[in-house]
C-alpha cells in the first residue's frame, strides 16, 4: 500500500508533463508547414530510413513541396520544388542567409571565419565576393582550364605507372580509382588556391595535410546526437567536437604557415605576385579599423581550407559515382569514348566555358 501511494505523485507528474508536451507541440506546429507526426522526443529521425532522398520523395507526394520535420528537438523544413527554392533563395535570400553550424564546426571558432556556415554580415560578404571573383568569373574559369587539364593528365600518368608497377610484381593491376581521383582533385584545388601541389605525386600518404584532412572529413561526417538535441552540446557525448577540433587545429596550423610564408614573401619582394586566391585575400588585408570584418591570418587560413573542403571530396565522389555507373552499363562506353582524349581531339570545355 505504501508503494502504491508513493507512486501516485510520480504518475501525476508524468501525466502532467505529457499533457504539457502534447499541447506545446500542437500549439507550435500551427505555424509550421505540413509534415508527418513525429515520435515523442525523437521526432522524425527514424522516419527517414536508410535512403532519406527516397523518403523525401514519398513525403512530397503526401504533404507537398514544403515539408516540416522534427529531427530530435530541432525543427527542419525540407524544400523540394524549383518554385519554392526560387522563393527561398531569390526573393527571401536575406532572411535565410545565415547557416546553421554543426556543433563539430564550432570548434576553434571555425564557424566565425567560414563562408559556408558563417553568419551573414560584412565579413561574410567580403570573403564571399572574393571567392566569387576568383572562381566563378568567366575569365578565371577559362584561365583555370589549363590547371584542370594538367590535373587530369597527371592522374592518367599516375594510373599508368601504378598499373605497370602492379604487372611487374605479378599482381592483378587493380586500380584504387577513388584515391587517384581524390588526390587529383586535391592538387587541382591546391594549384588554383595556392599556385602549387599540396599532395605528393607518389600517393604514399606522406603529406600531413592530406592525412589530417581525411581524418577531419571522417569525424565531420559522423552523425552527431548533439546536433539533434542541442542541450547535449556541452557534454559532447560522442566526442565528435573534441576529435574534430584535434584535426582541424592541425589543418589551421598548416594553412596558417602557408599564409605566413606568403606574407613574408610579399614583404621581402622575393618572387613575382601570384594571381591566386591566397594573394586575393591578402590584398584585401586587415584594412578595417573597427575590427569587425578583418581578414586575419586565421580567417584567411580558414577560407583556404574551406576551398579544399568544398572542391575535393565532392568532385572526386561525383566522378567516382559516374565511373561506377559506366562500369554497370558498359554499352554506354561504346559511344566513341576516345574522341576527346589526347591525340583524338581537344578536351571538352567546362560547363561555363
Amino acid at each position: 500500500m505504501d508503494c502504491t501511494f508513493s507512486s501516485l505523485p510520480c504518475l501525476a507528474t508524468l501525466l502532467t508533463l505529457a499533457i504539457f508536451v502534447k499541447l506545446f507541440i500542437k500549439k507550435s506546429s500551427k505555424s509550421h508547414p505540413p509534415g508527418p507526426p513525429g515520435w515523442p522526443l525523437l521526432g522524425n529521425i527514424f522516419d527517414l530510413g536508410e535512403v532519406p532522398h527516397q523518403t523525401f520523395h514519398k513525403l512530397q507526394a503526401r504533404y507537398g513541396p514544403i515539408i516540416h520535420l522534427r529531427l530530435g528537438s530541432v525543427n527542419t523544413v525540407v524544400v523540394q520544388s524549383s518554385e519554392a527554392a526560387a522563393e527561398l533563395f531569390k526573393k527571401r535570400d536575406l532572411q535565410f542567409a545565415d547557416r546553421k553550424a554543426p556543433d563539430s564546426l564550432t570548434a576553434l571558432g571555425y564557424n566565425r571565419g567560414s563562408v559556408a556556415i558563417g553568419a551573414y554580415g560584412d565579413y561574410w560578404r567580403k570573403v564571399s565576393r572574393i571567392c566569387t571573383v576568383q572562381f566563378l568569373v568567366q575569365k578565371k574559369v577559362n584561365k583555370s582550364a589549363t590547371i584542370r587539364q594538367k590535373g587530369v593528365d597527371e592522374m592518367i600518368e599516375w594510373i599508368k605507372r601504378d598499373v605497370a608497377k602492379c604487372k611487374e610484381n605479378g599482381s592483378s593491376g587493380e586500380v584504387r580509382l577513388d584515391r587517384f581521383l581524390f588526390v587529383s582533385a586535391f592538387n587541382t584545388v591546391g594549384n588554383i588556391v595556392l599556385s602549387g601541389d599540396v599532395m605528393g605525386k607518389k600517393l604514399d600518404g606522406e603529406s600531413d595535410f592530406f592525412d589530417n584532412f581525411l581524418m577531419f572529413l571522417e569525424w565531420l561526417g559522423k552523425p552527431n546526437v548533439a546536433d539533434f538535441f542541442p542541450f547535449l552540446k556541452w557534454i559532447d557525448p560522442q566526442g565528435i567536437r573534441r576529435n574534430t577540433a584535434k584535426y582541424l587545429g592541425r589543418l589551421i596550423v598548416f594553412a596558417s604557415g602557408i599564409v605566413e610564408d606568403r606574407i613574408r614573401e610579399r614583404e621581402s619582394g622575393i618572387g613575382k605576385k601570384r594571381e591566386d586566391l591566397l594573394d586575393a585575400l591578402l590584398d584585401e588585408g586587415e584594412v578595417d579599423e573597427d575590427g569587425l570584418d578583418k581578414l586575419s591570418a586565421k580567417n584567411i587560413a580558414i577560407a583556404i581550407m574551406e576551398m579544399f573542403f568544398a572542391g575535393t571530396e565532392t568532385t572526386s565522389t561525383t566522378i567516382e559515382w559516374g565511373m561506377a555507373e559506366l562500369l554497370r552499363h558498359p554499352n554506354t562506353m561504346k559511344k566513341d569514348p576516345r574522341r576527346d582524349w589526347p591525340g583524338h581531339g581537344a578536351y571538352p570545355q567546362s560547363p561555363r566555358g
